[in-house]
């Protein structure tokens, strides 16, 4: 089994929406839309959730956003522990900015560090010359690769969609499209918004508007579905999410929301 963090994002990632489109939109209409006049992004706050394999506690993650430079920043790190940790260790950080006034995703970074694997990729978005720049390196062997891939004029990744989704107003029966690239070639993913639910999770008690997504074309075809339960408030904060796989079911439940030691300190 293995965990990677970067299944969390990715199908995090999926689970963001558009703006509202017909129940059946076709792939040419999927793409990225600016957050509404006088949105506020949920700067210093920490997302803590635990990951779940089976019946094991199978790792943890942070997600946590900050305002760096005019520019949104996104940090995540996952680990795994206990018994997982033991088949397949996972300590892996990701970092990605986009444009707050776009939701355009300007840059993604990766650390990889897991039981067999070692290595630092970088992703530049060059929108100019509607390229995404991957450049990768084995930190075990030294071996690099380079490569470039066409996009449209705007793009999410996949650590910036876990916000780009906050952003909307979720109406149960609608589908929504937008793209995503993580450096290889652009996915079009499809999100349903299936109804309401109460979901309990160790955070608390939230009723939630429960989606479920798969990317319809690109790279990601094929590779699993995801069902992302968000809370019905103005942050849609992801409380639950589950991915099912070729090899099993990975569920994520919120723990706690906190704040950043430098917004702490700003407050005060």
């Amino acid at each position: 089994m293995k965990l990677h963090v970067l299944t969390f994002f990715m199908l995090s990632c999926l689970s963001g929406v558009a703006q509202q489109l017909p129940t059946f939109s076709s792939a040419n209409e999927a793409r990225i839309v600016p957050p509404p006049p006088g949105y506020k992004f949920p700067d210093g706050e920490i997302y803590v959730y635990d990951i779940n394999w089976k019946f094991f506690n199978a790792g943890t993650a942070e997600v946590q956003l900050e305002s760096v430079g005019g520019e949104q920043k996104v940090t995540a790190v996952g680990n795994s522990t206990g018994f997982v940790s033991k088949i397949y260790k996972v300590d892996d950080k990701f970092e990605s900015t986009f444009d707050p006034h776009t939701f355009c995703s300007l840059q993604l970074s990766r650390h990889i560090d897991e039981s067999f694997k070692s290595r630092e990729d970088q992703v530049h978005f060059d929108y100019e010359h509607r390229k995404s720049i991957f450049d990768q390196k084995n930190l075990k062997t030294n071996e690099t690769k380079h490569q470039e891939n066409d996009i449209p004029a705007c793009v999410s990744d996949l650590l910036s969609g876990f916000y780009y989704v906050a952003s909307f107003d979720l109406q149960p029966g609608t589908t929504h499209l937008f793209e995503v690239n993580d450096g290889n070639k652009t996915a079009t993913v499809s999100a349903h918004v299936e109804g309401r639910e109460e979901v309990k999770v160790p955070a608390g008690t939230f009723n939630t508007l429960k989606v479920h997504a798969e990317a319809i074309s690109g790279a990601l075809r094929g590779k699993g579905s995801v069902w992302v339960w968000y809370a019905d408030n103005p942050m849609h904060t992801p409380v639950q999410m589950k991915s099912k796989l070729g090899w099993g079911t990975l569920t994520f439940h919120l723990q706690e929301i906190h704040k950043s030691p430098d917004e702490v300190h700003a407050a005060r």
